[in-house]
């Protein structure tokens, strides 16, 4: 599909103006071709600015070719769990960086509406980032005190199952005010089916079922939470 920059750069304007072409500043239709495609191709008539087919989305603002963009996003798209910034680099030749910030970009514009209700059932877990201790440097690890989750960040997940969709929220702690708080704000509190693990957190959850995976299950029938632990 992407031969060189010209066929992705062609692909890039059907999918943003499917009818016809407007500007990434103002949404006017009154534009037309520079003449010699510099500083950018095209021109709005109403605001008289410059534009191109990357201002006003992702990926405005940056250098990197397009065809190296439409790339990154199908495999990042297609790929069962995302693709690391380590691996995009090696495929598309570019720096671990910019496939770094590629990769937040591509995030960023597929990413929903924060504060969405989802209608279920769901799926909740909490997980905690930060890195291993044994891969942090000796005077990162003296500053630490206590064992599992200290000195590292706690966020919270919801999945609807109906939709797919997933909303996340870094949190202070995990405890059960903070938890029901954070899934009372994405799911209906008396219609929503919640599925957890046996945390001592979600006990007080109206509507709720668990699975035990303090004695080894996993899964028991609808009651599981293997999609929110995967994302």
């Amino acid at each position: 599909m992407f031969l060189d920059e010209e066929t992705a750069t062609q692909w890039f304007e059907s999918i943003l103006w499917p009818e016809e072409r407007c500007c990434g500043h103002c949404g006017s239709t009154r534009t037309k071709e520079t003449p010699s495609r510099k500083p950018m191709p095209y021109w709005c008539s109403d605001c008289r600015k410059y534009f191109s087919v990357r201002t006003g989305t992702a990926l405005a603002h940056t250098k990197v070719a397009l065809r190296k963009w439409a790339i990154a996003i199908y495999l990042e798209l297609t790929s069962l769990k995302g693709i690391s910034s380590m691996k995009l680099h090696r495929d598309i030749g570019v720096t671990q960086a910019t496939a770094w910030f590629m990769l937040h970009r591509i995030r960023q514009a597929w990413s929903g509406p924060n504060g969405s209700s989802f209608k279920g059932p769901v799926e909740v877990d909490e997980a905690y980032f930060g890195g291993k201790r044994r891969n942090m440097s000796r005077k990162k690890r003296k500053t630490l005190t206590g064992r599992g989750a200290v000195g590292k960040t706690a966020v919270a997940g919801i999945k609807d199952r109906a939709s797919n969709q997933v909303q996340t929220r870094v949190v202070p702690n995990t405890k059960s005010e903070t938890m029901c708080r954070f899934i009372m704000d994405h799911a209906d509190k008396v219609y929503t089916k919640i599925y957890t693990d046996d945390a001592l957190t979600y006990h007080v959850l109206p509507n709720h079922d668990t699975v035990k995976h303090s004695v080894g299950e996993y899964v028991r029938g609808q009651a599981h939470t293997n999609g929110v632990e995967s994302f």
